[in-house]
């Protein structure tokens, strides 16, 4: 666990160190949008409209299709009749189509429908001359919305793993929205929700990691612990990350500016 010390030698807050870096870098799904069940107004999700089991869904989604997340196939009905009949090869071509566009209208809602927490959050940190990254593991399907996200307007620089041949938690990936940002990584906060081991390649760079719990807390609480582990600071709420509103958002959920623990 690593505690972040002022020259005092008192332990800083996760707003202190914030107000004292350039940039911060923000992990995009779990972390800047709402929770699944809220996406896509109750579209349901694509194992399910592919009849196969989530749980081997998740297993094709994050473990065997690299491919997709850095680029490398980038035609959606290529892509999800891979994973598909990987798990089922009877999976019928129609069924397939049909959960292509369920799973980009799906992910546009995520990307459209933007918690307004979060958009006061970025426009606060905007306003206090913070430069704005974000780094996702995503393919093209999950993003096809992006430029029409509200959230688009926000970033300084917006790295999609499918666009730059990397994915988190290879350092390349996080190098290239520094190098866009014009900072070091000294001078950047980087804040997600600690999936695909993104915390430890942030700290791996010279970031400073800072885990969000809010999201996971409702989707898989059980993870939370060996995330926070990764992390210099666990918050719940993005709202925290400021000086004053971050501080009432805390007051009012119960949390506390803390190293994880």
């Amino acid at each position: 666990m690593v505690f972040c010390a002022s020259e005092d030698n008192t332990v800083a807050s996760v707003r202190d160190i914030v107000q004292q870096r350039k940039a911060v870098v923000f992990d995009l799904f779990h972390t800047l949008t709402a929770i699944e069940s809220s996406w896509g107004d109750g579209l349901p999700f694509t194992c399910e409209m592919l009849g196969v089991s989530r749980e081997a869904w998740n297993e094709q989604l994050q473990l065997h299709s690299r491919a997709r997340l850095v680029g490398e196939k980038q035609d959606p009905v290529q892509v999800v009749t891979e994973m598909a009949r990987a798990i089922d090869p009877a999976i019928a071509d129609g069924t397939i189509r049909a959960a292509v566009a369920n799973r980009i209208r799906r992910f546009g809602a995520a990307l459209l429908d933007i918690p307004d927490e979060t958009m006061a959050t970025l426009q606060a940190l905007k306003s206090e001359g913070k430069k704005l990254g974000l780094i996702s593991n995503a393919d093209v399907m999950e993003v096809e919305a992006w430029d029409r996200s509200p959230l688009a307007r926000m970033f300084d620089a917006a790295v999609f793993s499918c666009c730059v041949g990397t994915a988190k938690p290879e350092r390349r990936i996080y190098e290239i929205c520094l190098r866009r940002l014009g900072v070091a990584a000294g001078e950047a906060v980087f804040v997600g929700d600690g999936g695909s081991s993104e915390l430890q390649g942030a700290r791996a760079v010279g970031m400073v990691p800072v885990m969000i719990a809010g999201i996971i807390r409702e989707l898989r609480p059980d993870r939370i612990e060996a995330r926070a582990v990764h992390a210099d600071f666990v918050i719940e709420h993005l709202a925290e990350l400021l000086p004053d509103d971050g501080r009432m958002q805390g007051d009012r959920a119960g949390t506390t500016d803390r190293p994880a623990g």
